[in-house]
């Protein structure tokens, strides 16, 4: 059985609710595992596994909030897990692109913070619209890559660029600290701008400049004690093996299938949520 307890009063930053719970048992146990099993999985291939795991944590009865911050912890070490799958394509990657890990933990840990001060009902309506921002930027990603010519490698070697990615990873950095589902999504769509083309290297940098998001905001989140542990363990161990099994199962894939799989992703959980929240009014 779940508990909530009424958020505290008075000013500063909303206090959300504890959560309790007697015992994990074997069915709810079940459902967290095989979700986190899946998001890693999926993160592997394209990005957007959390879009998994943060909908079961709400349908297994935990808050939105606490339901977000419990998803990101669990699901950070499948960003490991997974980026060591793609050892060979990071490894390629040019030194500057490196330099990325600034903005990233920067990001991470101001989203963070705008999450612990966001009241819960404003989080609930904003969720589906993220996603769907996300997916839809991930659609015209080629067509902004054509129109700025970001693909253009002596681009990538010039100090308005790497200004520019910085400034743009800062964004997906906040993004990612303050909604860690669906950060897959859009970390890929930015790579792809800042002229990447190799989905499978962009799928390993996406795995590392993700974990540092994730893992900065993760930090924050369990020292505001905003995490429900029984799950993050269960999920943890089965986003791990997703993440890495999936990493090989990408490269069978194929990039116009990995593709798709990001956009039916973020699509019918921007409508399944969207449709929740609307049945909450």
């Amino acid at each position: 059985m779940i508990l909530n307890r009424a958020a505290a009063e008075g000013s500063g930053p909303p206090v959300y609710p504890e959560v309790f719970m007697t015992s994990l048992d074997f069915p709810h146990g079940a459902v967290a595992f095989a979700s986190a099993f899946l998001a890693g999985a999926i993160n592997s291939v394209a990005g957007g596994g959390t879009l998994v795991s943060f909908p079961t944590l709400i349908w297994l009865g935990l808050p939105s909030v606490t339901a977000n911050a419990t998803s990101t912890v669990a699901i950070w070490p499948a960003s490991v897990s997974s980026m060591f799958g793609y050892r060979r394509e990071v490894r390629s990657t040019p030194m500057r692109m490196l330099l990325l890990v600034i903005p990233s933990l920067l990001g991470g840990i101001v989203g963070a913070l705008l999450l612990r001060w966001t009241p819960p009902v404003i989080f609930d309506a904003l969720v589906p619209f993220l996603i769907l921002s996300a997916t839809l930027l991930f659609m015209v990603q080629e067509t902004v890559q054509r129109k700025f010519k970001t693909a253009n490698p002596a681009l990538r070697n010039s100090t308005n660029w790497l200004i520019g990615a910085m400034f743009f990873q800062m964004l997906v950095g906040l993004y990612g600290g303050y909604f860690g589902a669906g950060i897959g999504i859009l970390m890929l769509a930015a790579l792809s701008i800042l002229g990447l083309t190799d989905i499978h290297q962009m799928n390993g940098l996406k795995n590392f400049f993700g974990g540092c998001i994730n893992g900065v905001a993760a930090l924050y989140f369990i020292w505001s004690k905003m995490v429900y542990w029984p799950y993050v363990f269960i999920m943890a161990l089965g986003a791990i093996a997703g993440g890495y099994i999936g990493a090989g199962a990408a490269r069978r894939v194929g990039p116009t299938a990995v593709r798709r799989i990001v956009i039916g992703i973020g699509f019918a959980m921007a409508l399944s949520l969207f449709l929740k929240f609307l049945e909450r009014r």
